[in-house]
């Protein structure tokens, strides 16, 4: 299941990028408009800056907006930076594997080959979805 950091992460991020104006958003707005407990969504955008997804600017006038255009903000980075690995195991992970402490041989391991099926299906539809996919209309 998608945690809710992942869930409000994407509200903000399509929030951010429907809007017209491309200045800095107030959190205190995205967090009435999205209905995100102003704290939490602070944190979220805070990890979002981190990873180069978002920028911030301090002051009055101040605020978060997206450094890239939308359709250059693809879900494998967004998942990854919010919820970690997008495997369900670690024996199949890309980029954080590792073995399974109950498994003597991953070749033979019928719930590692569908685990590689599910990350595989998975990476594809997130490869191939973009931010701006989430707001086209």
């Amino acid at each position: 299941m998608l945690s809710k950091k992942t869930k409000y992460g994407l509200k903000a991020l399509t929030f951010l990028a429907r809007r017209d104006v491309k200045g800095p958003v107030q959190i205190a707005e995205i967090s009435r408009s999205e209905n995100i407990s102003q704290k939490f969504l602070e944190s979220i955008l805070l990890t979002l800056r981190k990873a180069g997804i978002l920028g911030s600017k301090k002051g009055k006038g101040g605020g978060y907006y997206l450094i890239k255009d939308a359709a250059d903000v693809p879900m494998t980075d967004v998942i990854r930076v919010l919820e970690g690995p997008i495997a369900m195991l670690p024996c199949v992970s890309l980029n954080f594997y590792e073995k399974c402490d109950d498994c003597p041989d991953e070749n033979a391991c019928s719930v590692n080959k569908l685990m590689i099926q599910v990350r595989d299906s998975t990476l594809q539809i997130f490869r191939h979805t973009s931010l701006a996919d989430l707001i086209s209309e």
